[in-house]
C-alpha cells in the first residue's frame, strides 16, 4: 500500500520549487510508449537513448543485455537515470515476453520497405519500440516477434542514421503525437505518487537515516 505520509513527511526536505518541477515533469510522462534498446554496444548511444526518453517524457525504457552483458553502470545518461526507469534483461525473449504480458506491441524499427513511415505511425495502443545495435540491427526474433515495422523516411545518400539520433527523432515525434491526441496517454495517479515518492528519495541527502527516524516516531 501506498505511504502517503512518508510522501508527505520526506517532501518537507525538497523546496516548493523542487516539488512543483516534479509536478510539472509528471503531468507530461507516458508509459503509453516504451522504449528497448537490444544489445547496444557503445555505452554513449545506450545513455543518448535514456537521456531523450526523459527529456521527450518516456518514462521506462527496457535494456537487453545479452551479447555485451552489463556495460550500462559506468556511464550512464548525465543522471537521466535517476528520472527514467531502466528495467534490465538478461534476454530478447524474456524482454518481448515482459512488454507483450504488460499490453504492448512490439514495434521493431528497421529500414526495410515494407516498414510504415513515421509519419504515417499512430500509437493508438501501447507500443514499445525496439533499437536495435549499430551495424546489424534488430536480431531475428525481435523482427519475427514484432507486430508493427517503423522507419524514417530519408531523402539524402546516406541509408542510416546514428542508433541514438534515430531514436531521438522517432521518440519526439510519437510522444507528440500521442500528447496531442485523445488518448489515455498520462500516468495514472497513484503512477505519479509512486513517482513523487521515488524522485524524492533520490533527491535527499541520506535520506536513509531521514526515513529511519520517520519510521521512529
Amino acid at each position: 500500500m501506498f505511504d502517503d505520509d512518508l510522501l508527505t513527511y520526506l517532501e518537507t526536505y525538497l523546496t516548493e520549487e523542487r516539488k512543483k518541477r516534479f509536478l510539472n515533469v509528471l503531468q507530461q510522462r507516458t508509459r503509453h510508449i516504451t522504449v528497448a534498446i537490444e544489445d547496444v554496444y557503445q555505452l554513449h548511444n545506450t545513455s543518448a537513448i535514456i537521456r531523450s526518453c526523459d527529456v521527450f517524457g518516456i518514462q521506462d525504457v527496457h535494456v537487453i543485455e545479452d551479447r555485451f552483458g552489463k556495460r550500462l553502470d559506468k556511464n550512464i545518461a548525465m543522471g537521466a537515470e535517476q528520472w527514467v526507469d531502466v528495467h534490465r534483461y538478461k534476454s530478447t525473449a524474456d524482454c518481448i515476453s515482459q512488454l507483450k504480458s504488460d499490453g504492448y506491441r512490439i514495434i521493431a524499427t528497421t529500414p526495410h520497405n515494407d516498414s510504415t513511415l513515421l509519419s504515417d505511425f499512430f500509437p493508438s495502443e501501447k507500443s514499445a519500440i525496439f533499437f536495435g545495435t549499430e551495424k546489424e540491427g534488430l536480431s531475428e526474433e525481435v523482427m519475427q516477434q514484432a507486430d508493427g515495422f517503423l522507419k524514417i523516411p530519408m531523402v539524402g545518400f546516406s541509408e542510416s542514421l546514428n542508433v541514438s539520433v534515430s531514436a531521438a527523432i522517432i521518440i519526439q515525434q510519437l510522444a507528440q503525437k500521442v500528447r496531442d491526441s485523445h488518448l489515455d496517454w498520462q500516468l495514472s495517479d497513484i503512477e505519479v505518487l509512486e513517482k513523487r515518492l521515488d524522485w524524492a528519495k533520490k533527491s535527499i541527502k541520506d535520506v536513509n537515516g531521514i526515513i529511519k527516524r520517520y519510521l521512529a516516531e
